[in-house]
C-alpha cells in the first residue's frame, strides 16, 4: 500500500506523487480512476469547500503530466492549452495535499485512492561495483530543481556556565571614587605575572563589601573566567567558615565533578584548577590570614580581593597590599540619608550633618537612619538627631567602633516597625539559622508560638482510633485556616522589615539578616520573649527542618526511610520543594541552620528530633560531603539515640556515621563505628544492617590494602545480602570482590566476580554500576593478556562515560588511562601517548595526586 504523506507535499507521497498517479491512471470520465477521485476531491471540500472548484480541472487535450494523452509528443497546435491542463491538475494535486495536511479524512481517502491507483514505479537505482562515496550522496531516481547540503557543525561539549558570583551592585553608591582610585593605583603597582592580593580593611558597616563588589563589577572584562565569591563569616562571634568549605563550593562552580575530602586534597586541586585562569576572587568578611591563604588561586594572571575588619598583616609576606577604608564623605553621607529624609535634610542642614557625624559616616548606620525617616515621614531630621545624640555614649568610642552608634540606630528603626514585624524580628532572632524561608516566618508569626508538641519530644507514640482520627480531622480544618492568617501576618511583618532595611532579600521566598542586625535581633528575643514563647519558637524551628529535610529526603533518596519511622503529625507546613534540583538546593541554602537544629535538639534534651533530623539530612551528606557537619551530626544523633532507647536510629547513626570519617580520612574511628554497628546489628537480629556494617569494613580494608580481611568482609557480605535477596547489594559486594582479587593480581578472579556483577546489574537496569563494573572487567581482561578484547570493553565504557545517564569524568579518566596502558601492552606508542595525554588533563582537574601518579609513570617511561 502506497502512503500519503502530507507533511512532504513535494516529496515521495506528497502532491507530486498524486499527479504522478493521476498521469498513469488517465483522464476519462468515464475510467474508475476518474469517479473515484471525485469522491476524494467531495470528501476534501467538505473540509475546505475551495478545493471543489478545482473539480474537474481543464484537461485541453493534455494529461495530468503534460504529454497528449498518445505518445507524449508536442504538436506545433495546442501547446497553451495542454499547459493550462497541465497547471490545472497540479492546482488540484497540491490542494489535496494541503487539506490532507490538517484533515484526516481526506488524508485516509487519498492514501486509498494511490493504493488502488499507484503512479508509475521508481526505476532501479543502483550503486554497485567497486564504487566509492564521498561525502553527501543522493540516490533517487529523478530530481527537479537544485540540490543544496548542509552540513551541521559538529556540537560542542555543554560547559558549565562562567561563575558571576559577586554580590550585586546597588544603585546608591556614591562617594568612593578616590578609595576606587586607590584601588586601581595599588593594582596598577604589581609586577606583571605576579599573583595580584588586595585588602580591604574597615570599621563595621563602613561597606568594605560595597566598595569590593562595586570596583570587581567595574573590572569585570579583565577576568573572563569568572568572579568568585565567599563570606567567610568574620562579622560574626560565632566559628568563621572553614577554608575546606568555601574551597568545595568554588570547586564546583569551576567544574570540578568531585571534590576531594581533605584540606590539603582540595586546595592542590584549586590551585590545579585556577593555574591558567584569569578568575577574580571576593573573599568577603575574613577573621585570620590563616583562613585566607589556602583559598588563594594558583594562576598570576588573578585577582583575589579579601574584607575584613583587621588588617591582616600576616598576608603582606604572601605580597597583599591593604586599602583601609574610611567613612563616607560628609556631602556623600547626606546625599545617602536624603535618600530615606528627602526635602527634609536639604531643609535642615546643621542637623543632616549632625546625624552624620553620629553615625560615624558609616553606609549601614546611615542607610538605618535613612530607612528611619522614610518610615517616620513626619519626624524632623533634628528629632533625629537629639535622639542619636542622647543614647549615644562616648563620642571617641563612637567614632572609631560604631557598635553604640548601630545599635541606636538599629533600636529607633526597630521601635517603628508595627506590632508583627517586631515580634517576627524578635522571633528571627532566637533561631540558631542564617537564611530564613517565608514558610519558616509564616510559622514564626503564628499568634500560638507555645510548645506545639508534635514531632519535637522526645518520645515515639502516636495516636490510634476513631476518636483520634476525628481529632485530627478536626485539627487539620482549624490549621489550614490558621495558616492563611498567619501567612498573611508573615508577609506584612518581612515587608516592614525589608522596608526597614533590617532584613535583606536573598531569592524567591528566602533573607537573611546583615551580620550586625541578627546579634541586634538575638538580644531584643532573648530580653523581651518570655521562656514560653521562646521554646515555641525553637521547637516550631525544629518541626520545620523535620518536616521539609523529609520532603527532601522523599524527593532524593526515597528508598532511604526506615520503616516504622515516619514523623507524628504537626501544624507547621513544609517549605515547598518543587522536584530534587530544588530540594539540594534547599539543603545547601539552609546546611547551617540545619545543623543548628540539630544542636538545638541535643541541648534541650528532644534526643527522638536530634538523630531522625541527622538520619533525614542523608541526601545532604550524601550528594554535598560536607565532612566537617556530617561527623557532628552524627556524634550528636549516635548520642541522642542511645539515650532515646532507639536501636534502629543508633545503628544509622553508626554506619552513615561511618562513612562521613572514612571520607574525611579517620579510618581508625570509621572502623569503630562499623564493628559497633555489627554487634548491634548481630544482637538485633538485623541482617540487613549486618551486611552494611561488614561490607564498611571490608571497604575500609580495601583501601589500606589489607586484602585477605576485605576479601573475608566482602564475602560475608555478600552471603548477608543473597540470604535476603538484596540483588543491588549482592552484585555490588561482588564488585568489590572483583576489586579486591585485581588488587591482588588474580586475574581469573577478579573476570569472574566482575561479568557476574555485571549481568546482575545489567538486568537490574543499574546503568552506571554495570558500566563501572564494565570497565573494571575490560581492564582485568587487558592485564589477563587479550589487550583486543579488553580495549573493545574500555573503549565501550568509555563511551557511555562521556555521555548518557552514566556520565562520569572521573571513570572517564580511569577508561583514558587503562586504554594507554592496553596500547602499550600491544607496543602502539603513539596511541598510548594520546590516551594518556587526555587521562592527564581529565585527572589535573579532578585529583591532584592522580595527576602526579600519572605524570610520574610516564617520566618513568
Amino acid at each position: 500500500m502506497r502512503a500519503f504523506s502530507p507533511g512532504a507535499p513535494d516529496g515521495p507521497g506528497g502532491s507530486e506523487a498524486l499527479l504522478s498517479a493521476m498521469a498513469a491512471c488517465g483522464t476519462g470520465p468515464e475510467s474508475a480512476a476518474w469517479r473515484e477521485l471525485a469522491r476524494v476531491v467531495d470528501t476534501a471540500g467538505r473540509a475546505e469547500p475551495s478545493v471543489t472548484r478545482l473539480w474537474p480541472p481543464r484537461s485541453g487535450g493534455a494529461r495530468p503530466d503534460g504529454t497528449d494523452g498518445a505518445d507524449g509528443a508536442e504538436g506545433a497546435e495546442g501547446t497553451d492549452d495542454r499547459a493550462d491542463g497541465t497547471e490545472s491538475w497540479r492546482g488540484l494535486a497540491r490542494a489535496l495535499a494541503a487539506v490532507a495536511a490538517r484533515d484526516a479524512p481526506t488524508r485516509h481517502a487519498l492514501t486509498a485512492w494511490l493504493s488502488s491507483h499507484p503512479g508509475p514505479a521508481p526505476t532501479a537505482n543502483v550503486i554497485g561495483g567497486d564504487s566509492v562515496l564521498h561525502g553527501p550522496t543522493v540516490q533517487a531516481r529523478d530530481v527537479h530543481g537544485g540540490l543544496h547540503f548542509h552540513t551541521s557543525p559538529p556540537v560542542p561539549p555543554p560547559r558549565l556556565p562562567i561563575p558571576r558570583q559577586l554580590p550585586p551592585v546597588t544603585a546608591r553608591f556614591t562617594g568612593r571614587e578616590d578609595d576606587r582610585r586607590a584601588l586601581d593605583a595599588l593594582r596598577a603597582q604589581w609586577p606583571a605575572h605576579t599573583p595580584q592580593l588586595l585588602v580591604i580593611s574597615g570599621l563595621a558597616g563602613v561597606g568594605k563589601t560595597t566598595l569590593a563588589a562595586h570596583w570587581l563589577h567595574a573590572h569585570a572584562d579583565d577576568f573572563p573566567d569568572g568572579q568568585l565569591y565567599a563570606d567567610l563569616g568574620g562579622r560574626t562571634t560565632e566559628e568563621p567558615v572553614p577554608p575546606s568549605v568555601v574551597l568545595e563550593a568554588f570547586l564546583v562552580a569551576l567544574g570540578a565533578p568531585s571534590v576531594p575530602a581533605r584540606l590539603a586534597q582540595r586546595g592542590a586541586l584549586w590551585r590545579s584548577l585556577t593555574s591558567r585562569l584569569r578568575l577574580a576572587v571576593l573573599l568577603d568578611s575574613a577573621f585570620t590570614a590563616a583562613q585566607v591563604r589556602p583559598l588563594l588561586p594558583g594562576s598570576p594572571a588573578g585577582l583575589t580581593v579579601v574584607t575584613s575588619r583587621s588588617n591582616l598583616t600576616g598576608l603582606r609576606v604572601d605580597g597583599a597590599s591593604v586599602h583601609r577604608l574610611d567613612g563616607l564623605p560628609a556631602d556623600a553621607a547626606v546625599a545617602l540619608l536624603a535618600a530615606g529624609g528627602g526635602a527634609r535634610v536639604t531643609r535642615e542642614p546643621a542637623a543632616a550633618r549632625e546625624v552624620v557625624r553620629l553615625c560615624g559616616r558609616l553606609p549601614l548606620a546611615l542607610a538605618l537612619a535613612s530607612a528611619h525617616l522614610a518610615l517616620r515621614p513626619h519626624r524632623s531630621v533634628a528629632a533625629l538627631a537629639g535622639t542619636l545624640a542622647r543614647a549615644r555614649g562616648d563620642v571617641e568610642t563612637l567614632r572609631v567602633e560604631g557598635d553604640s552608634v548601630l545599635r541606636t540606630a538599629l533600636d529607633l528603626s526597630y521601635g517603628a516597625l508595627p506590632d508583627e514585624g517586631r515580634a517576627l524580628y524578635r522571633r528571627m532572632g532566637l533561631l540558631p539559622a542564617d537564611r530564613y524561608d517565608l514558610s519558616l516566618l509564616t510559622a514564626l508569626a503564628d499568634d500560638g508560638a507555645g510548645p506545639p508538641g508534635t514531632g519535637s519530644g522526645t518520645g515515639s507514640g502516636t495516636g490510634s482510633g476513631s476518636a483520634a482520627g476525628a481529632a485530627a480531622t478536626t485539627a487539620a480544618a482549624t490549621t489550614a485556616a490558621a495558616t492563611a492568617g498567619a501567612a498573611d501576618a508573615a508577609d506584612a511583618a518581612v515587608h516592614a522589615l525589608l522596608e526597614a532595611n533590617l532584613l535583606e532579600e536573598t531569592g524567591p521566598g528566602t533573607y537573611r539578616f546583615h551580620d550586625l542586625v541578627r546579634p541586634h535581633a538575638r538580644r531584643l528575643g532573648e530580653a523581651d520573649e518570655d521562656a514560653r514563647t521562646r521554646e515555641g519558637v525553637l521547637r516550631r524551628f525544629l518541626d520545620w527542618c523535620l518536616v521539609t529535610a523529609a520532603s527532601a529526603e522523599h524527593l532524593l533518596s526515597p528508598g532511604h526511610r526506615l520503616p516504622g519511622h515516619d514523623l507524628p503529625a504537626t501544624e507547621v507546613s513544609p517549605a515547598p520543594l518543587d522536584g530534587p534540583e530544588e530540594a539540594l538546593a534547599w539543603l545547601d541554602t539552609h546546611r547551617h541552620g540545619l545543623m543548628g537544629a540539630v544542636r538545638y535538639a541535643a541541648d534541650a534534651g528532644l534526643h527522638t528530633s536530634c538523630w531522625t533530623l541527622t538520619d533525614l539530612l542523608w541526601p545532604l551528606f550524601l550528594r554535598l560531603r560536607p565532612s566537617g557537619m556530617w561527623i557532628e551530626a552524627h556524634r550528636l544523633g549516635l548520642e541522642a539515640a542511645r539515650r532515646a532507647g532507639a536501636r534502629r536510629g543508633e545503628g544509622r547513626m553508626l554506619t552513615s556515621g561511618a562513612i562521613g570519617l572514612r571520607d574525611a580520612g579517620h579510618f581508625p574511628e570509621a572502623a569503630d563505628w562499623y564493628r559497633q554497628a555489627l554487634e548491634q546489628a548481630t544482637a538485633d537480629g538485623d541482617v540487613r544492617q549486618q551486611a552494611q556494617a561488614v561490607n564498611g569494613l571490608g571497604h575500609l580494608a580495601l583501601l589500606t590494602h589489607r586484602l585477605d580481611e576485605a576479601r573475608e568482609h566482602f564475602t560475608h557480605a555478600l552471603r548477608l545480602r543473597e540470604s535476603t535477596g538484596q540483588r543491588r547489594g549482592a552484585a555490588l559486594s561482588r564488585r568489590r570482590l572483583g576489586e579486591t582479587a585485581l588488587a591482588a593480581g588474580d586475574l581469573a578472579t577478579a573476570a569472574a566476580h566482575l561479568e557476574r556483577a555485571g549481568a546482575e546489574l545489567r538486568a537490574l537496569g543499574e546503568t552506571y554500576e554495570e558500566t563501572r563494573v564494565l570497565a573494571l572487567h575490560g581492564h582485568v581482561v587487558d592485564r589477563a593478556g587479550d589487550h583486543d578484547a579488553g580495549a573493545r570493553r574500555l573503549r565501550e565504557a568509555l563511551g557511555r562515560f562521556r555521555a548518557g545517564e552514566a556520565r562520569s569524568v572521573e571513570w572517564e579518566a580511569r577508561c583514558l588511562e587503562w586504554l594507554g596502558r592496553s596500547a602499550e601492552a600491544r607496543g602502539d606508542h603513539e596511541e598510548a601517548l594520546r590516551h594518556h595525554a587526555a587521562a592527564l588533563d581529565l585527572y589535573r582537574t579532578l585529583n591532584p595526586e592522580d595527576a602526579a601518579r600519572l605524570e610520574a609513570r610516564l617520566r618513568r617511561e
